[in-house]
């Protein structure tokens, strides 16, 4: 007889269920893993989409030099790199897995960017921040990770400053049978396979092909968000909501 898992307990690890506390362990794993790969994967899994697709999360920002900004699981430094570029001038990352964050840190040193960005070791759902101290809270390809979704979204409410705005670029529902069938195919049979190729590890990319199926779709999402007290919530699904970027507003 098999024991339904109570969700007071329990959350989501790829399509396992899991206890709370063993979660972040879990996660850890996987990124300690994929860290010294994982830009080199993310080109080859979105054939460099999510280039452009972080590029669209910046430019809802509109990055200049007064704004106060947070990335939040940001460890290689994708989001932050684009927001200077784009006309910021500091941001702050954080991210809870030590070895993404000096991959980061590496990155942003060929860069020749040192002071522009201060790398934190934190979780999402216990950031290490002054109440109301940034103007937009950013996050991509982090929330499905987290152990507990609601509390890391009032975080995120707790650190904006009123006026501030919440964008997460997140993997999300394809709303087109015919390209979900393939992008199924594709996730299920390739990445994973690809994984192995690149870093020998199949299981942690079954993890994160896993993970984007048990996220919450669109909708789910957003009433997450406006139940952690944030208002004005919409999103924009790109290429079908293969992924999708939700954004809302602390008043």
């Amino acid at each position: 007889m098999s024991i339904k898992k109570n969700t007071e307990f329990h959350t989501a690890f790829g399509y396992k269920d899991v206890l709370r506390e063993e979660k972040d362990a879990l996660v850890a794993e996987v990124f300690d893993s994929v860290a010294q790969n994982y830009d080199l994967m993310n080109d080859l899994m979105s054939l460099g989409l999510h280039r452009l697709w972080k590029s669209r999360l910046i430019e809802k920002v509109k990055p200049n030099p007064e704004l106060k900004v947070l990335d939040v699981g940001g460890g290689t430094g994708d989001l932050p790199f684009k927001f200077l570029e784009m006309g910021g001038r500091e941001i702050v990352v954080a991210d809870i897995n030590k070895k993404m964050l000096v991959v980061g840190r590496g990155r942003a040193l060929n860069r020749a960017l040192i002071s522009e960005i201060t790398w934190v070791c934190a979780n999402a759902e216990e950031l290490p921040i002054d109440d109301a101290s940034f103007d937009y809270y950013l996050t991509a390809f982090c929330f499905r990770n987290v152990t507990n979704l609601d509390k890391a979204l009032k975080e995120a409410y707790r650190v904006l400053k009123p006026g501030g705005r919440f964008l997460c670029l997140e993997f999300s529902y394809v709303i087109i049978p015919q390209l979900r069938k393939l992008y199924d195919t594709y996730s299920f049979n390739f990445l994973p396979f690809l994984g192995y190729a690149i870093s020998k590890d199949r299981n942690s990319y079954q993890y994160l092909v896993e993970s984007i199926r048990r996220f919450p779709r669109q909708d789910a999402f957003l009433a997450h968000i406006e139940d952690a007290g944030l208002v004005k919530a919409s999103y924009e699904n790109i290429l079908g909501g293969i992924t999708a970027i939700h954004s809302a507003w602390k008043i």
